[in-house]
């Protein structure tokens, strides 16, 4: 398989630098997989759980959202934030949907709506880190 270069890069880190043959990408428009040879584009990524495969190997990182740019050089993911399911503290990521469901009756309207649609993400978030724990 065609392998092309990767970077994954937040604020905090260059999380992940190198070939790969696959990376599957949370897109806010719907999921995306991209492989050698896709052709250009920049999409707005949701709170997820980008997968990156290499030789048969898949490796899963959560995103809290960010852009993702497909060009000749290969795909830059820049994420607001980038945590490797290994490093993941799952009593403090528990703790923080708690707060946005309390937070959410402060909130009315359009904030209303974000801040529900936000919490749903980090709840799917939640639930795939649960199912990948028992597989």
């Amino acid at each position: 398989m065609a392998t092309f270069h990767f970077d994954l890069v937040s604020p905090e880190k260059l999380a992940f630098s190198g070939e790969v043959d696959q990376v599957d990408i949370p897109g806010v428009e719907g999921d995306f997989g991209v492989l050698a040879g896709h052709a250009p584009v920049v999409a707005a990524i949701r709170p997820g759980i980008l997968t990156i495969t290499t030789a048969g190997k898949h490796e899963k990182v959560i995103v809290l959202g960010g852009l993702a740019e497909v060009s000749e050089k290969g795909l830059t993911v820049l994420a607001d934030v980038a945590t490797s399911l290994d490093e993941l503290d799952r009593a403090q990521f528990a703790e923080t949907i708690s707060e946005m469901e309390e937070g959410l009756k402060e909130k009315e309207g359009d904030e209303l709506d974000n801040a529900i649609a936000r919490l749903d993400h980090y709840k799917s978030i939640q639930q795939q880190v649960s199912s990948t724990a028992m597989h």
